[in-house]
This record gives structure tokens, sequence and C-alpha cells, in this order.
């Protein structure tokens, strides 16, 4: 009989991969970015097991209503992680889920975090979660707690991911959705920042591995490199959704994210109507048209992947139109009418684009 060979000094949680000292200076070295983010009603500091939030904060609401939304950033975490840049890849996990709770008219209130490493490297962590706080500041919530997690052995040394949960509150009566949409109403497209947070699947097995581009390469389209430009942090929407819905009347929003603009659309739109978007009323950006030409994407694919130029529809009265645009101008996002509210006959679907664009 065999006996079990025992480890010479003992097994260790260290010796294992988990470095428990490391992970104790990255929440020391967090804690001043996370300070940056508190409003009011957050109780308690950083450390404890619950982010603590004061629900007697909602009292003066009729009837809230608590919207929550989870997500991640995909595999754009692996552009950060080749590039050594930790700290903007937490605005987009902060736009993927806040961007999602504003859609109902819900505003945002905090936030928690998980980010899942290889190895502990506390100024990385750190630098993680000073991009989720200041995404969080960019959406008006807190980040009330989160988990950091070292998987040694599941995950190489450097590399990582990070996922996050929030929560919003909106008066029921105001809740926004299909309910409210009314033929003749106005599609109003605000312009995305780039490429956001989907697609880079494809981005990076059309751009990276099929075409060998490097990340330090320098793109006369973009003035900047390949790097900067897929790096570029996915815009957050939270508070210049909410400014329009207290300047003008507006019926519903919708994010685009994985599925592309027409599918997002199509989620808000009610059976009986169909929303039509004009293609030529944009030019999307030329990260788009890069990743199409070099993979020879076909049109239709890449709008079922990426936002082509649209990261947040608002649909609003007609009426409302001028003044949503003037509001969305006024606090610096590029906006502009795009679409409208029609009847829907049996040979359409929720949403769809026309122009050249679309269809060459």
């Amino acid at each position: 009989m065999s006996e079990t060979p025992i480890a010479e000094g003992g097994a260790s949680y260290a010796a294992a991969g988990v470095d428990i000292e490391a992970g104790d200076r990255a929440v020391e070295l967090m804690k001043e970015w996370v300070k940056k983010t508190q409003r009011p009603e957050v109780l308690g500091g950083l450390g404890g097991f619950a982010g603590l939030f004061d629900a007697s904060a909602l009292k003066r609401y009729e009837r809230p209503l608590l919207a929550s939304a989870t997500d991640g950033v995909g595999t754009k975490v692996d552009i950060a992680r080749q590039l050594g840049v930790y700290d903007t890849i937490g605005h987009d996990l902060v736009a993927m889920v806040m961007d999602d709770i504003v859609v109902c008219g819900a505003e945002p209130l905090f936030m928690t975090d998980y980010i899942c490493v290889g190895k502990v490297h506390p100024e990385r962590v750190a630098a993680i979660v000073k991009g989720i706080a200041e995404g969080c500041v960019l959406a008006g919530c807190a980040l009330v707690g989160g988990e950091t997690a070292e998987h040694p052995g599941l995950l190489g040394p450097d590399d990582f991911d990070v996922a996050g949960a929030g929560t919003g509150v909106v008066e029921a009566e105001h809740l926004l959705g299909p309910d409210r949409i009314r033929k003749g109403d106005a599609v109003i497209a605000m312009a995305s920042s780039g490429l956001h947070s989907n697609g880079y699947s494809l981005v990076r097995h059309v751009l990276l591995n099929q075409a060998g581009l490097s990340l330090d390469a320098q793109i006369a389209e973009f003035d900047r490199t390949l790097g900067e430009e897929l790096l570029e942090p996915t815009k957050i929407y939270s508070l210049d959704c909410l400014a329009l819905t207290r300047t003008t009347e507006v019926h519903a929003f919708s994010h685009v994210t994985g599925g592309g603009l027409a599918a997002n659309l199509a989620r808000v739109i009610p059976d009986h109507l169909h929303a039509t978007v004009d293609r030529s009323t944009w030019t999307p950006a030329p990260v788009f048209d890069l990743v199409g030409r070099t993979g020879q994407v076909e049109r239709l694919e890449l709008e079922k992947t990426l936002n082509m130029g649209v990261g947040m529809i608002a649909i609003v009265p007609q009426e409302s139109a001028n003044v949503a645009l003037t509001t969305l101008a006024d606090r610096g996002v590029e906006a502009w009418l795009a679409g409208e509210i029609t009847d829907r006959d049996t040979h359409t679907t929720g949403a769809e684009l026309v122009s050249e664009y679309a269809r060459g």
C-alpha cells in the first residue's frame, strides 16, 4: 500500500498561489477611489461583509420600483491585459450595468463589483477599481462593495475578468417602456464613443488574429494606436438620459449592446408598432469600417454584432424632439433625429434600418 507523499514544510494558502497580504494591500489602495463614489445614503466603509444603503431615502417615492442589472465587459479585458492599461475597463463595466438600468427611467443608486484574477497585483486591482469608481461618479451611483478573488491554476498570473451588479429606482408612474410608445414618436440616436464593450471576440479575431495587426500600430484614420482605439471606454449615458426625463417627455430608451441597433431597439417596441431608423442620418466611426473591410465581414453581420455608432436611443413624442436634442447638445452629447415610430404590418419586425448603407 503506497503512502501519499507529504510536502516538505507543510502546505499553505500562499504555496497554493493565494496571497492574502497582496489582497489586503489592494483593498487599502482602492479605498480612496471608492470613497469618491459615496452618496449620503451609503453607510459604513469599505471592508464590511455587505454594503449598506439607507432605504429610507425611498420614502419620497409614492411607489418605488427597484431596477437591477448585472453584466461584464467581455473579451475587451484581454486588450487591457495586453496593453497593461487597467484604469479604463471599469468605465466599461459601469456603463454596461447602469445604462441598462436607466433604460426604464430608473436613477442609478449603487453598484457592486467582482474582480477575478490569476494573481493579485495590488496596484493593478486598485487601477481597475479606480476606473469603476470613476464610472460610478459619471453614472451618479455609489460603489458600495465588491470582491477580489484570486484563482491560481484557473487563470494565468496576468489574466483577469470583471463583472458588476447595480440597483436603481424609479417611480412606478414614471416607468418607461413599450406601453408609452405611440405612432409618430421620434427616434433620437446618441453617438457611441466607439466599439463600447460588445463584439470584441469578432474584433480581436479579425484585426489581431487574422490580419495580425499590432496594438501598437498607428492607424491613420484614428490618429492614435489601434490599442488606444480598441480600449476607448464605453460612454456612460445614465445622467444624460435622466436629464432628458426632467426636461421633456420621454417614452422609452434602448441601450445598444450585443445584438446591434435593430435588435436592441426592437426590445422596447410594442407588437403593433414599428421603428424605422434611417442609416443615412449618420456615418459610423472609422473603426467599424476597419473591422468590416479587414475581415470582409458582411454588413448584416456587422449590424448584428456592433453598435455601428449608436450607443443609446431615446424615443420621444415628435413635438419633444427639438427640446431633447437641445438638452443633449447642452450636455455635450452628440445626438440626431434618426427615425420614427410607425404602424406595423405583417411584413415588418420591431425595428429595421433603411438606406443604401444597411442594404449595400
